[in-house]
């Protein structure tokens, strides 16, 4: 039987070579998910694991023993234990923490940068360069008191240098820093925007913030007190990392999922071909068994031709994504190279073998039936038709209650069973329905599409399982594509609640030059802008005065229509994203009767909170003519238009707005960002689902290749009789894309009628506004590509056929 099974591998490597690929994808993608995630993990420790680099070991609290009673931050050490640990082991401890405080530059205007205002942060570093986990870009590390190095991110945006003077702090605990040097560190929690040497950290030690939240520790630490433990540094960082994603990497689950589809497409294509190559040697077979060979025999003979492509496949697959995953870890940001991930070398092997096997399993199974009386038979037999038609219609009936009940409950848990159970089912009566549904297509197609029609139906099961890998990567596609466009749709109407103005400009000091409005219109990307007219006022709990203005015409720039700025009389609106500070923040709640004043005039009224506009207050136009009789121009709304570019746009108006002595208030950057994620996370689903989609393209070529291969003869009887090239051409193409159209067609149907219950289940009962978006256009686009894609995928077998 060695034999039978070479030349067979010979004979019929061909035959085999789509559902070698199609393992070949699978287990590449398996493998480049794996190299991923070990690069993106690797990339995480090498960030937030950088202060701990090169400790031995981490002493922070024992959250099981630490006493937090009375402490603004019971998670960190206690400070008394903290100093006395560093003390004693000097350059072999670096303390990581960080103190907020006010800053100002050396003329006494604040230090305005980033998100704070007026305020920075402050950390220490290590006294030992072996421990120092900042990369120094220029100048040095500070030496002693008064020094500092900057963060560069920091030194940007607030303007500063080498050499360059800041006061830190108030009153006792003001000092005055040298900026010496500027580095880099990774963004982890103990970031700060200023370092200094320890000795100087410990001068704000009466300060509330100040804290030290762990120590990095090289050697021993030696006795520790009670309420303190010291773990090893790779396990403290590992553990974190853990405690970030709640002990889940959310990321490869999501991936994993993917891959699990294109496993599960790679399977039907395999077992496909394995069905219509064990159909066309089925004489082959018999002809084995009438010269003297066992059931066993020809079912080890069988299993060994498929254990041995997946051997290969799975090898190669191994190799490619291997290479593919480095390859993509080279150019991808915040990635390091990782070790090689060898449970996920292993892992995505293994599946690829085990698919081959476990698909090739029925198909090995009939072969080893064959009767030997079957080699006198001419011809090769068919497949039985349909079945499993009573099990798919149970799943369909069963799977529509349990989806039913899903969105009356809005169960998530029962949707995904529901899901599965109607998809199931689906795919169990596709023998039923796959084969009307192509010849209702080819209906359409007149005479010409009959002989086509009938060649694509002769297989009811072979075609009903080919149909199958390209129905569930289609399926998933059109209901990850309406999802989409829904959420989208409900996040952006969402957000445009929750930030209505794009950029604000607002100035509590004096009114707003007149010119200003006519300059913030004037520049790029700028769609529309208003001037917003009011008075100073004082609310109680908050030191500072603060505009309250009347917005009548906030409609014309306001993404939610100006319903924010629809104040009734009586009620004061109130950002409430704009009065929270490290330091203080107003302490008013929904419906507290408020004071506010303005100048000698006095108004008592209601808060409402919201938040996206800026540090104005807003009432009605009634409730400012209570408090002023001449309002003067205080913020200035401006609507950014659909192409600008946010980092430019809101530079340029921050240029005009510190000429003018304002502040901006900037909400289009956290909009932008919200999209561009969106955006990543919805192509990035898509490019993956597009994987499962490739594979069941090759399914659909390998299908009609075999079929092909079967109907030499009728062929070329057919060319006997007339049929031109062109037109054997035709008809092969037209059989392949009968195939991916009618799959397409009703895995569309399937996408949008899941996404449609998901919208029910999961949007509705968050966003009760919410409506379905269907987005047509894509997906006729997705349609029209797949029969595309499919003519593509015929290609070689309608050359070969038509020589």
């Amino acid at each position: 039987m060695r034999t039978v099974l070479l030349v067979s591998l010979h004979a019929h490597g061909r035959r085999y070579a789509a559902a070698g690929i199609a393992v070949i994808v699978s287990v590449a993608f398996i493998v480049v998910i794996g190299v991923l995630t070990a690069g993106a993990r690797a990339g995480l420790v090498a960030s937030s694991g950088a202060p701990y680099r090169d400790a031995d070991v981490v002493v922070d609290a024992d959250p099981e023993n630490s006493d937090p009673s009375g402490r603004p931050y019971p998670d960190v050490l206690d400070s008394a234990a903290a100093v006395a640990l560093v003390e004693r082991l000097g350059e072999d401890a670096s303390p990581l923490g960080r103190v907020l405080l006010p800053a100002r530059r050396a003329d006494g205007t604040p230090l305005d940068h980033g998100t704070l205002r007026g305020e920075t942060t402050v950390g220490p570093i290590a006294g030992g360069d072996a421990l120092r986990w900042q990369t120094l870009i220029t100048g040095r590390f500070p030496t002693g008191p008064g020094e500092a190095v900057v963060h560069v991110w920091d030194a940007d945006s607030a303007d500063l240098a080498v050499g360059d003077r800041v006061r830190v702090g108030e009153g006792t605990a003001a000092v005055d820093l040298v900026v010496v040097g500027l580095v880099e560190s990774p963004s982890t929690w103990s970031q700060a925007s200023f370092y200094v040497t320890w000795p100087q950290y410990l001068h704000w030690r009466d300060q509330p913030t100040w804290h030290v939240g762990s120590v990095a520790v090289r050697g021993d630490p030696g006795p520790l007190p009670a309420g303190v433990l010291a773990t090893p540094a790779q396990v403290y960082v590992e553990e974190n990392l853990a405690r970030l994603t709640g002990g889940t990497d959310a990321t490869a689950l999501m991936l994993l999922l993917f891959a699990a589809v294109a496993v599960v497409v790679s399977g039907l294509v395999v077992a496909t071909t394995f069905a219509a190559v064990f159909a066309q040697r089925r004489r082959e077979i018999a002809l084995l068994r009438c010269v003297g060979a066992t059931r066993r025999q020809v079912l080890g003979a069988v299993c060994r031709e498929a254990l041995v492509l997946g051997v290969l496949a799975s090898l190669a697959g191994t190799v490619a994504g291997a290479g593919l995953g480095y390859g993509l870890i080279a150019v991808l940001p915040s990635m390091d190279v990782p070790a090689p991930p060898v449970p996920w070398l292993l892992g995505g092997f293994a599946v690829g073998v085990l698919v081959t096997l476990v698909a090739s399993a029925p198909p090995a199974w009939n072969a080893a039936r064959v009767h030997p009386l079957v080699a006198l038979r001419q011809g090769s037999t068919d497949d039985r038709g349909p079945a499993g038609g009573s099990a798919g219609g149970l799943l369909v009936a069963g799977g529509t209650v349990l989806l039913a009940q899903a969105m009356a409950g809005s169960d998530r848990i029962v949707l995904v069973v529901g899901g599965a159970a109607v998809f199931g089912g689906v795919l169990l009566l596709g023998p039923v329905l796959i084969p009307p549904a192509i010849r209702a297509a080819g209906a359409l197609l007149g005479r010409r599409g009959r002989l086509a029609t009938a060649n694509a139906v002769r297989h009811p099961r072979r075609t009903a399982t080919t149909t199958a890998a390209l129905l569930i990567g289609v399926t998933l596609t059109a209901a990850v594509l309406t999802g989409s466009a829904t959420w989208r749709t409900a996040i952006g109407e969402h957000r445009d609640t929750q930030l209505p103005i794009d950029v604000a400009i607002t100035s509590a000091d004096a009114p707003l030059p007149d010119e200003l409005l006519d300059q913030v219109r004037a520049t790029p990307g700028v769609a529309d802008a208003i001037a917003v007219t009011g008075t100073v006022a004082q609310l109680p709990g908050w030191a500072d005065p603060i505009p309250v203005v009347a917005a009548p015409d906030a409609a014309r720039v306001a993404r939610d229509g100006g319903a924010f700025a629809r104040v009734p009389p009586g009620t004061i609106v109130i950002d409430e994203d704009a009065f929270r500070g490290p330091r203080h923040e107003l302490s008013l709640r929904p419906g507290d009767p408020v004071a506010v004043a303005a100048g000698e005039s006095r108004v008592d009224l209601e808060v409402v909170l919201l938040g996206g506009w800026g540090s104005a207050a807003v009432v009605a136009p009634e409730t400012l003519a209570r408090l002023t009789g001449s309002p003067e121009p205080r913020v200035l709304w401006v609507r950014a238009g659909d192409d600008a570019d946010p980092l430019q746009l809101v530079d340029a108006l921050d240029d005009l707005a510190d000429a003018a002595g304002a502040r901006i208030e900037d909400h289009l950057q956290a909009r932008t960002a919200g999209e561009r994620e969106f955006a990543v996370l919805t192509w990035s689903v898509l490019g993956l689902l597009s994987v499962s989609v490739a594979i069941a393209l090759i399914g659909i070529g390998n299908t009609v290749s075999l079929s092909v291969l079967e109907r030499d003869g009728e062929h070329a009887l057919l060319r006997a009789i007339g049929l031109t090239r062109r037109g054997l051409r035709r008809m092969i193409a037209t059989e392949a894309a009968l195939m991916a159209v009618v799959a397409a067609v009703l895995g569309t149907a399937l996408g949008v009628a899941f996404a449609w219950v998901a919208h029910v289940t999961v949007v509705l009962p968050i966003l009760s506004r919410a409506s379905l978006q269907v987005p047509w256009p894509a997906l006729a686009a997705v349609v029209l590509g797949i029969g595309l894609a499919a003519l593509i995928a015929g290609i070689v077998p309608v050359h070969r056929t038509a020589r």
